[in-house]
């Protein structure tokens, strides 16, 4: 039934929100700037509307762009503990969102798929994409001007999807459910200005996943480190014995990062060091890296090994380095050690939509993983998205599909 009602309008609300351009700005954010786009208001609009058509009570749009509605509970049901449901509406900034032109794929065979950019999404390479072509799934792309923008309009589509499926049949008993869906997720700050005075759940589900049947509840700690380096400019035509150049120091620092220890040589469990940026001249140059590492202890070390190598560098140039290591967020697999319950209900919301659950660990982090943090434990679902970030980003029709009906037994009692 979901299936044969839903399928269509998941699509079209898909392709629609893709569509919204809301690219957030991470220097906008770092200023304090919530959200740090305006346009993030566009579509926190439309969902606005969306939502009261279909229902919900108190929707409103915060100061801060965050979109919050209440399913109220069925007669009967209102003692049920609630949950909220979460998705993030923002797109990364690192590839342009703006002007989306999604491309729909029926019936996908393995052929290679041949964007307008000149990029290519081949089944040779991508294990996924070819798992999708033996079950012939429907496969939305962008056009390869721009990423896709199913992190997370995907969720974003599966949840209010999810949501109409009830506003249709009202015999479909359930608890109170909350929804909220954040600005600035991209940046690092999606939780900053989080209406806690709305949300009233103890427990929560983001829906920001990828490929279908993953299922995280754990994920990296995050550090930022500003390494600033100091050096001595003079004229140089007369440089010798005075000059202390910054960017030297500040290259020779990043060359001595471990480089089997990068985002590109690790995977699973392991950490990294990923140089995010430099810049300077030669009397001042700052590097900007990320640390992640799963294990605290760990942690330390690297933070630890980022000012040993920061501190050689500058001495042997004769300069000087300051180090400034900020929390990003924090492994939230112990937030659920007291309310196993939040995942044995979505293990068997999974089991019933003919899903498998893979417990896989998020290299990076989620809404979710602030939410536990601040005590409101919430694991990660799937969304039918692939190659996040990216020109060759990708979704399954089918699997979205599937996350939307894991969302629908979810809230069904």
């Amino acid at each position: 039934m979901i299936k044969n009602e839903l399928t269509s309008s998941l699509l079209e609300r898909f392709l629609r929100y893709v569509q919204v351009w809301t690219t957030s700005d991470s220097n906008s954010a770092g200023r304090g700037n919530q959200p740090s786009t305006k346009n993030q208001f566009d579509l926190a609009g439309i969902l606005e509307s969306e939502l009261k058509s279909l229902g919900l009570e108190d929707v409103q749009v915060t100061d801060h762009c965050y979109v919050y509605g209440r399913l109220t509970a069925s007669k009967g049901l209102e003692k049920i503990e609630p949950f909220c449901l979460l998705a993030h509406i923002d797109t990364v900034e690192e590839v342009s969102g703006k002007d989306v032109k999604p491309q729909i794929h029926k019936n996908y065979g393995g052929e290679d798929i041949v964007l307008k950019s000149g990029d290519i999404l081949s089944p040779q390479k991508d294990l996924a994409l070819a798992e999708s072509a033996r079950n012939q799934e429907t496969i939305i792309t962008s056009d390869g001007t721009t990423l896709l923008g199913a992190d997370d309009k995907a969720g974003v589509a599966e949840i209010m999807t999810a949501l109409e499926y009830f506003s249709k049949n009202p015999q479909a008993k359930h608890g109170q459910i909350e929804v909220c869906f954040s600005p600035d997720e991209e940046t690092g700050h999606g939780m900053d200005n989080v209406p806690l005075n709305l949300i009233k759940s103890k427990y929560a589900y983001t829906v920001d996943g990828g490929h279908i049947g993953e299922l995280e509840t754990e994920c990296f700690n995050a550090f930022k480190s500003e390494v600033t380096f100091t050096g001595v400019s003079v004229h140089t035509g007369t440089a010798r014995g005075i000059l202390v150049n910054a960017i030297t120091m500040a290259s020779n620092f990043v060359t001595n990062l471990p480089r089997h220890e990068s985002p590109e040589t690790t995977s699973g469990y392991e950490g990294f060091y990923a140089p995010m940026s430099i810049e300077g001249s030669i009397e001042s140059a700052k590097v900007v890296i990320f640390l992640r590492d799963f294990d605290s202890e760990s942690m330390e070390k690297r933070k630890a090994l980022v000012e040993t190598l920061a501190k050689a560098s500058a001495a042997s140039f004769g300069g000087k380095a300051e180090v400034c290591h900020t929390q990003q967020y924090l492994n939230m697999k112990d937030g659920f050690k007291n309310r196993p319950d939040v995942i044995e209900n979505l293990v068997a919301a999974y089991k019933k939509a003919g899903v498998q659950p893979v417990f896989t660990p998020i290299r990076g982090g989620t809404d979710g993983s602030r939410l536990t943090e601040m005590g409101i434990p919430c694991p990660n679902i799937f969304t039918g998205g692939h190659n996040y970030h990216s020109r060759t980003e990708w979704a399954s029709l089918e699997q979205m599909e599937k996350a939307m009906t894991v969302l629908v037994n979810l809230i069904e009692k």
